[in-house]
């Protein structure tokens, strides 16, 4: 998969999951921005998945200097 592709994926999650997710804006409202951000980074599986990307992004980021 190349570097393309893998941030179609996260935008496509981010867009499809995340733009409109009822606890993360619950959790920005009531507990602040920080914390909603940590819940979604830590606990749900979609950020799990972004991360994951992410890490992958990282790894072939580093080869390719």
């Amino acid at each position: 998969m190349n570097r393309k592709e893998v941030v179609d994926k996260v935008d496509e999650l981010i867009d499809t999951y995340c733009n409109d997710c009822l606890l993360k804006a619950h959790f920005r409202k009531e507990y602040g921005k920080t914390y909603a951000h940590r819940f979604c980074i830590e606990q749900c599986t979609i950020g799990e998945q972004i991360r994951q990307y992410g890490e992958y992004l990282n790894r072939n980021n580093a080869y390719q200097k």
